[in-house]
């Protein structure tokens, strides 16, 4: 990195990630006084990034991280930003109670990125984002990352950016060209049905997503009846049960996992091989966060939209983004031909 700010927008699974912090870690290893402050929306995100961090730096001594997240216990996290760690890896919310408390000082903070702004945006964290970057030095490097850029995202860089650079992989906001999207109509009453009979014809791990926390409870017991194994994450568990889900799914033992959009953006999970949407997303964009969930780092994968009368309103909009972007048009099956 040359010190100058950064706009970067890629497509899910690029490797944003690496691309923020292997320059990070070089940065910190040339300067050992200066520190960095990596902000994500989501508890998720917030520990894929740690993990990540921890793999890359683990011959490197002192470059050590602490990940400030809810659900987790307040005074061990007081405690690591006691050690001074060069890396702070936080959600908004929790790092603002640590600011209040005063259990954390970023006035010396070199190094600033925004994981997702799009998705803080889309979750209401304008506000908090205010309240953290006053406490940050006006002289710091600031990189922001994307998968989806509106105005709302072109509103923040334009507040907290000087004269970025700007990088962007493929199309801004389209569709993963490894992933092969398909739609199969169906009734609003018959939707269980037609989703049992969609795992019971394909092979492999499968992500599905419900639009809230009591449908996602419902489907899991739904397909745990039927002697399918199914796990289930939203902001309702706690997080010592969303870690356990995810690890479950994740190492294979667990085939199917079915979540609410807290699980479309960070979910890095090298081998899911299809995304199902069992309710469409409120907002087109979060399709396309959706779907890169399968396809990724090379591979290909499946995503399939279950399609009732009543969701025709969504759907347009999501094609209408899909045509805008140049992205592939998801092709209509039948559960014969949608293997």
């Amino acid at each position: 990195m040359n010190g100058r700010d950064l706009i970067a927008c890629a497509q899910t699974g690029t490797g944003k990630t690496a691309a923020f912090g292997i320059p990070i870690a070089v940065s910190l290893l040339e300067n050992r006084h200066g520190t960095a402050l990596v902000l994500a929306p989501t508890r998720e995100l917030a520990q894929q990034i740690d993990g990540f961090w921890k793999s890359l730096t683990q011959l490197s001594g002192g470059l050590h991280s602490a990940c400030i997240i809810g659900g987790m216990s307040f005074s061990a996290q007081a405690r690591m930003l006691s050690k001074k760690p060069p890396l702070v890896i936080a959600t908004p919310g929790r790092l603002l109670d640590h600011l209040n408390q005063r259990t954390v000082n970023l006035s010396q903070t070199s190094i600033l990125v925004l994981d997702e702004a799009d998705r803080m945006l889309d979750m209401g964290f304008a506000p908090q984002l205010t309240r953290i970057l006053k406490y940050l030095p006006q002289k710091r490097q600031t990189l922001l990352f994307a998968a989806t850029w509106d105005t709302a995202v072109d509103g923040l860089s334009r507040k907290y950016l000087h004269m970025p650079e700007r990088v962007a992989a493929g199309t801004i906001s389209q569709a993963a060209t490894a992933v092969v999207q398909k739609v199969l109509p169906t009734a609003g009453n018959k939707k269980n049905e037609t989703l049992l009979d969609v795992i019971n014809e394909r092979r492999g791990s499968i992500l599905i997503f419900a639009r809230t926390k009591s449908r996602t409870d419902r489907l899991a017991r739904y397909l745990n009846s039927y002697g399918l194994e199914a796990g289930r994450i939203h902001g309702g568990r706690t997080q010592g049960q969303r870690n356990s889900t995810l690890a479950a799914f994740k190492n294979g033992e667990m085939r199917i996992l079915v979540a609410t959009d807290i699980a479309a953006r960070g979910i890095d999970v090298f081998n899911i091989s299809h995304v199902i949407n069992y309710d469409l997303p409120r907002m087109a964009e979060d399709y396309i966060h959706r779907i890169g969930r399968t396809g990724r780092a090379g591979l290909s994968g499946e995503a399939l939209s279950l399609l009732t009368p009543e969701d025709r309103s969504q759907w347009n909009d999501i094609s209408k983004l899909l045509k805008k972007t140049g992205s592939s048009i998801p092709v209509t099956c039948s559960l014969e031909r949608g293997v």
